[in-house]
C-alpha cells in the first residue's frame, strides 16, 4: 500500500543519510571531532573513546517573543557547521528556594532551550535509538544533568538522545486567548508538543548519526515517565516510537481544557487566574513579562504544570485511554522503587496521633475498602504505612496498570521493583529512594547531584550497574530485557512476575498481592464520581470515597 511504500522510501532515504553521515565522521574531520551532515545541517561533535557526543543541537526554533506559547516551529537549517561540543541552556524554571537531594547546578537558563544531545557508538549504523526525557515535576530539570550522560549506554551499541522541553507555565499554561489564536483551537501542552517535535526530529535525522528511525525507544523517569505515558496516549505521537520505558511513572488526573473536572478547575480558567496574579490584562502583556519573572510568579500563584485533556493532543484522562486500548501498541518496561516516598515525604499523607485515630479516619474515608486498606497499610507502623500507601497509589498502581494495559494489546510487558540499598542511602533512611536507580541505569554513580547519598565505588555496585545497562539496552534493541550477567527477566503475564533489584536482580512473582486491586478500585470510583482527583490524596488525605461500584469492582478484578 501507499503507507508501506512511503515507509520504504523513508527508510531508503534515511539509510543513505546514515551512509553519508558515517563517511563524513570518518573522512571529513579530525578523529576527535567527528562531523555528521544530517538533514537538519552539519554537526561536529566530540569523541571520547568509542563514543561520539553531539550536544546542544536545536530541534525546533526558539519559542521566544511572539512564539512563546505556540506550537514548536522547525529549526532553521544552519549554514556552516554547528559546534556541538557543549549542552544548550536548560529551559527556564522556578528560582530555587532551598537546596535538596535532587538539586544540581544547571547553569544559565533560557527560553531558547529546545535542544537535544546525542551519544553514538563509533561506526554505528542502524543502531537502536533510546530517547530520554528528564524528570522534575514538569517544573525543573534538564538534559544536561551529569547523571543523564549517555556514554555508557552508547558503549553497548545504542544511540542515546536526551531532550529539553518547555517547563512550568511556559510549557503548560492554557488560556482562552491562547486557544483562540491557535489553529487547533487549544492551548497548554506546549512541553508535550516539544517532546513530539523532538521525536519527529529523531525520525528525520537519527540515521545520519547511526541510529534506526524504525527502532526508537522513548524513556523517562518520574515526570519523564509521566511524559512517556502522555506520548503513548497522544494521537499526535503515534508511530514516532516503538517501545517505552517508564520508571516511577504516576498516572494522576489531569485538568481538562474548558470544564472543571476531577476536583480541578478548567485549565483555561487556571491560566486566567495566573494572568490575573501577574497583573497581565491580555496576551501581549503576558508575553511581555520576563520569562524568569513569569515562571516564578506563576509558581508563586500556585500553578502546577500538567498536561491538559484538550481533545487534540490528549483526548481523555490516561486511565480511560489505556482501558480502551487507544494508546500506542508498544512493548513496555516499567517499574518503581520500594522507597519512593522516603525522599518525597511532602507527598505522604499526614500521620494521625495514634493507631486508633488512623483506623477511624481510614474507615471514614475508604468505606467498604477500609478493611483491605488497613490490611495492606496497618496502624501498627504509621510511618511505614504512610510511605507505602502513597508509593503504591502513585507508582505501584501505575506500573501494574501500564503492564496490564499493554498486555491487553498483545504487547510484552516487563516490570521491576527497585529495592536496592547502599550504606550512605540506608543510613540516611533513604533505602531505594525515588530516582536512586538512575545512576545505575546510566552508569554514572560518580555524577550524581551534590546532596545525593554517595554510591560506593565497589565491584558489587559497578556490577549491578552493568547488569542494568545490559537489560535496558537489550530492551531498546529487541524489546526483551536480557543480560548474560543476570537472571532471565520473566514477562509480567506469568503469574504477575517481575524482577526485583536488591543486592542483585532476582525474579519473583505476584507483585505486592492486593496492592493493585485496592488502588484500581479506588481510582475507578474517583473517576466515576467526576469530582475527585487521584494522586497523592490517599490514606488519611483521601476524600470520602463513593460506596461500592460493581463496574469498578469487576474492572479491578480483571
Amino acid at each position: 500500500g501507499a503507507g508501506g511504500k512511503d515507509r520504504s522510501m523513508r527508510r531508503a532515504a534515511l539509510g543513505a543519510a546514515a551512509v553519508l553521515g558515517s563517511l563524513l565522521m570518518t573522512a571529513a574531520a579530525p578523529a576527535d571531532r567527528p562531523l555528521v551532515r544530517a538533514p537538519a545541517g552539519a554537526v561536529q561533535g566530540v569523541r571520547a573513546g568509542e563514543v561520539t557526543a553531539f550536544k546542544g543541537i536545536p530541534y525546533a526554533a526558539p519559542p521566544v517573543g511572539g512564539n512563546r506559547w505556540r506550537a514548536p516551529q522547525p529549526a532553521e537549517v544552519w549554514s556552516g557547521v554547528l559546534d556541538a561540543s557543549d549542552f544548550g541552556p536548560a529551559c527556564v524554571q522556578p528560582t530555587p528556594r532551598v537546596r535538596h537531594l535532587y538539586s544540581t547546578d544547571l547553569g544559565a537558563t533560557s527560553e531558547d532551550c529546545l535542544t537535544l544531545n546525542i551519544w553514538t557508538p563509533a561506526e554505528a549504523r542502524g543502531a537502536p535509538a533510546f530517547v530520554w526525557i528528564h524528570g522534575g515535576s514538569l517544573t525543573g530539570g534538564s538534559s544536561r544533568e551529569p547523571m543523564y550522560d549517555g556514554r555508557r549506554l552508547a558503549e553497548r551499541g545504542v544511540v542515546v538522545v536526551s531532550i529539553n522541553y518547555r517547563l512550568g507555565a511556559l510549557g503548560y499554561l492554557a488560556h482562552p486567548a491562547l486557544s483562540a489564536e491557535s489553529d487547533r483551537g487549544v492551548s497548554g501542552n506546549y512541553g508535550l508538543q516539544d517532546q513530539i517535535a523532538a521525536l519527529r526530529w529523531v525520525r528525520d535525522n537519527i540515521a545520519a548519526f547511526g541510529g534506526d528511525a524504525e527502532n526508537v525507544t522513548v524513556a523517562g523517569e518520574s515526570a519523564g515517565a509521566l511524559s512517556v505515558m502522555y506520548l503513548m496516549a497522544s494521537p499526535e505521537a503515534r508511530g514516532l516510537f516503538h517501545k517505552a520505558v517508564a520508571q516511577s511513572a504516576y498516572m494522576i488526573s489531569m485538568p481538562e481544557l474548558r470544564r472543571p473536572a476531577h476536583g480541578m478547575p478548567a485549565a483555561e480558567a487556571a491560566g486566567e487566574a495566573v494572568a490575573s496574579a501577574l497583573g497581565a490584562s491580555d496576551l501581549e502583556a503576558l508575553r511581555g513579562i520576563d520569562a524568569q519573572t513569569l515562571t516564578d510568579g506563576a509558581a508563586g500563584a500556585g500553578f502546577g504544570p500538567l498536561a491538559v485533556v484538550d481533545g487534540v493532543f490528549l483526548t481523555d484522562q490516561l486511565p480511560g485511554v489505556f482501558e480502551r486500548g487507544e494508546q500506542a501498541p508498544v512493548p513496555i518496561l516499567t517499574g518503581f522503587n520500594s522507597g519512593e516516598i522516603r525522599s518525597l515525604r511532602v507527598l505522604a499523607p499526614p500521620k494521625p496521633a495514634d493507631a486508633a485515630e488512623y483506623e477511624r479516619v481510614i474507615r471514614e474515608r475508604y468505606n467498604d475498602l477500609a478493611d483491605e486498606f488497613l490490611r495492606l497499610y496497618p496502624g501498627s507502623d504509621l510511618d511505614s504505612s504512610s510511605l507505602a500507601a502513597a508509593r503504591d497509589a502513585l507508582y505501584g498502581w501505575t506500573a501494574e496498570r501500564l503492564a496490564r494495559s499493554q498486555m491487553a494489546l498483545g504487547q510484552a510487558a516487563w516490570v521491576y521493583l527497585w529495592d536496592h540499598g547502599y550504606p550512605a542511602a540506608d543510613d540516611a533512611g533513604l533505602h531505594a529512594f525515588h530516582a536512586s536507580e538512575l545512576p545505575y541505569v546510566f552508569g554514572t554513580p560518580d555524577r550524581t547531584p551534590p546532596l545525593w547519598p554517595r554510591v560506593p565505588d565497589t565491584a558489587g555496585e559497578l556490577g549491578l550497574s552493568r547488569t542494568m545497562i545490559d537489560y535496558w539496552t537489550a530492551f531498546a534493541r529487541d524489546g526483551r530485557p536480557s543480560s548474560r550477567r543476570g537472571p532471565e527477566w520473566p514477562a509480567f503475564r506469568e503469574g504477575r512476575a517481575y524482577l526485583r533489584f536488591a543486592e542483585a536482580p532476582r525474579p519473583e512473582a505476584d507483585l505486592m498481592p492486593g496492592m493493585f486491586l485496592l488502588h484500581e478500585r479506588s481510582v475507578c470510583r474517583r473517576r466515576a464520581s467526576g469530582d475527585m482527583a487521584w494522586n497523592w490524596n490517599v490514606g488519611t488525605a483521601s476524600p470520602v470515597l463513593p460506596g461500592p461500584n460493581p463496574a469498578c469492582d469487576r474492572a479491578g478484578a480483571r
